[in-house]
């Protein structure tokens, strides 16, 4: 028998997951561990809760903090719609009281997914505005953007302020099967994502064309050319009809550099709150709350835009989130407008995380 599955009834019960689109929770819920421990053991002695949002989704933890106060923990509750450990005070000892079963999901993974399904909901949200096209409607269910790709495929090193930008740039042709999408010899001139369909990569050696490789959706082609400023070394064809995202090499170059963005410390960053500046938490609300900086206004990354308008161009922002993400992405947008906006290097993360850091 294979491992168990977590249902997307239990992931649409999950804080910040259940923001998630429908798409998305299908994906995370192949990617999520199911554990399950038995009455009267300590769930995490052999693993601990380090890289990991971890869950209680049924039975009964009792959980000890330092002091000697304690709280029983009920999976299906409202407390235990967010992950353990996350939610200020660390507890120092846990027992169940009950057999026991938690949802573990990989920290990193989760905030890609949330900096992207933001980024994506807004750029949606911007397009049906002025009525133009929205790649977003889409690309969120396609092989290229899901959540695997977005970790470790092609855009896994993107700056994360560039998404945007990336999703209004991408055009989407339609391709027949045997048409030349790439030849040997060219000029490099753009950049491929399969979205759906299949092609072949043939090289011509000794005047014989060879078979290098199948591609299929998910799958990207043509970086190396515009990368190395070569001429294409081999022909891509199509080997089914299928649809393409196409991405010019000014765009591609572009948006492969690290944005001009103003990091600072978490030193260098007090010391600005305390002349003035003020903390900008770009999470959700539900991770805002629970351990936010003295001081700081949330306003999610998805909400940026609307903050425009209403925000202080006469302060500084120092903007935060788990990872630098999401706030690398939000401080773009601000300095883009005008706002003086500094990136807190390394996020909460990067500083032991939480409000005494």
């Amino acid at each position: 028998m294979g491992a168990p599955k977590v249902s997307l009834d239990v992931l649409k019960e999950l804080e910040p997951i259940r923001a998630f689109s429908e798409t998305r929770l299908r994906e995370l819920a192949d990617l999520c561990m199911v554990e399950r421990a038995a009455l009267n053991t300590n769930p995490f002695v052999s693993r601990g809760l380090a890289g990991q949002a971890v869950y209680l989704t049924r039975g009964e933890l009792a959980l000890v903090y330092s002091g000697g106060r304690s709280e029983v923990l009920v999976g299906g509750s409202q407390e235990a719609r967010y992950p353990l450990g996350k939610r200020g005070e660390m507890f120092v000892s846990v027992r169940a009281i009950t057999d026991v079963e938690l949802v573990r999901i990989d920290d990193d993974l989760l905030d890609i997914m949330a900096t992207w399904d933001q980024v994506a909901e807004e750029c949606a949200a911007q397009a049906t505005s002025r009525d133009a096209p929205s790649l977003t409607n889409w690309t969120i269910m396609s092989g290229m953007f899901s959540v695997n790709n977005l970790k470790y495929g092609a855009f896994s090193q993107l700056p994360a302020a560039h998404i945007e930008q990336l999703l209004d740039r991408f055009v989407q042709v339609e391709a027949k099967a045997g048409q030349v999408i790439i030849r040997e010899g060219a000029e490099g001139d753009y950049y491929y994502v399969i979205e759906t369909g299949k092609c072949r990569v043939e090289r011509t050696v000794g005047g014989v064309s060879m078979l290098l490789a199948e591609l299929k959706s998910g799958d990207a082609f043509g970086e190396e050319a515009l990368v190395s400023e070569a001429k294409r070394n081999a022909t891509v064809t199509m080997k089914t009809d299928g649809s393409l995202l196409r991405l010019g090499k000014e765009d591609f170059v572009e948006l492969l550099k690290e944005p001009l963005l103003q990091r600072i410390s978490m030193d260098e960053a007090r010391q600005r709150v305390a002349t003035g500046a003020r903390w900008l938490d770009v999470r959700y609300p539900s991770e805002y709350q629970y351990d936010k900086l003295p001081g700081a206004m949330n306003i999610p990354l998805s909400e940026i835009r609307n903050a425009f308008d209403v925000l202080d161009r006469t302060c500084d922002y120092v903007v935060y989130c788990q990872s630098e993400r999401r706030s690398s992405a939000a401080a773009f947008l601000l300095a883009q407008r005008g706002y003086r906006a500094y990136l807190l290097s390394g996020g909460l993360w990067g500083h032991g995380g939480g409000p005494g850091s």
